[in-house]
């Protein structure tokens, strides 16, 4: 049966952030998860920055007569 431990391995030694395996011997798999960085926010083109504009409110749909496009 397959059980998973969580740890940190640092200078050759792994440091038990939980529950440590209670066996002498075993045979052991290892997954590096390696650090991820945090994503930069995105930032829109400067060429279209601020020029949007909302024409309604966002509980309600906007009215028929605001949507240039239908006429």
């Amino acid at each position: 049966m397959l059980r998973s431990y969580e740890a940190t391995y640092q200078h050759g030694q792994f440091k038990w952030l939980g529950d440590m395996p209670h066996v002498d011997n075993a045979r052991v798999i290892v997954t590096i998860i390696e650090e991820i960085k945090p994503f930069k926010k995105r930032q829109p083109s400067a060429s279209i920055a601020g020029k949007g504009k909302t024409l309604g409110d966002i509980v309600s749909p906007i009215d028929e007569a605001d949507w240039e496009c239908l006429k």
